[in-house]
């Protein structure tokens, strides 16, 4: 396996477990790795840091995957895809939506992926070059977790660029019988657009917002003042 050895002192970020390691803290590489290869950070001293993927082109030269001495493979994401579900799962989403996010980025241990649920789809977003390398796979790791027949890929994000890859949509498992999508959420109904809406579609994060502001419509609030009678807010 390749090796990414750090300038002396450039370890200590590392040692914090903070998952990036910019170009600039790269002394050497040993080896030829591609883009999306996963790599072995080393101190200047010869000791092992972490295990991470590397980008060439970006600043960001390194995203670390895990800070042992594990095998980076199908079963490693299927670990840390089948972890992130089942937090989620903890959550009781379900119970008020269906349309939120099931992985998110570094949060669950897979630096550059995004994956999304609304309703029956996945959406799937592949932000950096290790994401890129392993997406196949991923897909199918996340078909069989979440039992979900769709996967609609929206890596189309401008940070796509910084890792020197190029825009890239569309259906990835499965086929999808219209771009447009409605999702619950609460009492609520949206459409969503997955091939142009925000984001993967939607501003999932704004969930809350819009809850309170629903509530605020129904109790009667106006010029930011509750009407007699109206019902009081909740968070």
């Amino acid at each position: 396996m390749a090796s990414l050895v750090l300038k002396p002192g450039r370890e200590k970020s590392l040692l914090r477990k903070h998952p990036w390691v910019f170009s600039g803290a790269v002394d050497r590489i040993e080896g030829d790795p591609g883009a999306g290869a996963t790599v072995d950070l080393i101190s200047s001293g010869g000791d092992f840091l972490a295990r991470a993927s590397y980008s060439p082109v970006s600043q960001i030269r390194a995203r670390v995957w895990t800070f042992e001495e594990e095998r980076v493979d199908g079963q490693f994401f299927e670990r840390r895809i089948r972890s992130a579900l089942q937090l989620r799962e903890t959550l009781d989403l379900a119970s008020c939506t269906d349309a939120y996010r099931l992985l998110y980025a570094e949060s669950d241990g897979i630096p550059g992926l995004i994956v999304d649920r609304y309703g029956d789809v996945l959406v799937m977003q592949c932000l950096t070059a290790g994401v890129e390398y392993w997406k196949e796979s991923l897909a199918d790791i996340l078909l069989a977790l979440t039992g979900l027949p769709v996967i609609y890929e929206r890596s189309d994000a401008d940070v796509r660029t910084l890792e020197g890859l190029e825009p890239c949509t569309g259906v990835l498992r499965g086929s999808v019988p219209a771009m447009k999508l409605t999702i619950r959420e609460y009492t609520s109904r949206f459409h969503v657009n997955l091939s142009t809406g925000q984001k993967t579609g939607f501003y999932l994060d704004q969930r809350m917002n819009r809850r309170r502001v629903f509530k605020l419509a129904k109790g009667g609030f106006v010029s930011g003042r509750r009407e007699p009678g109206s019902e009081r807010i909740g968070c």
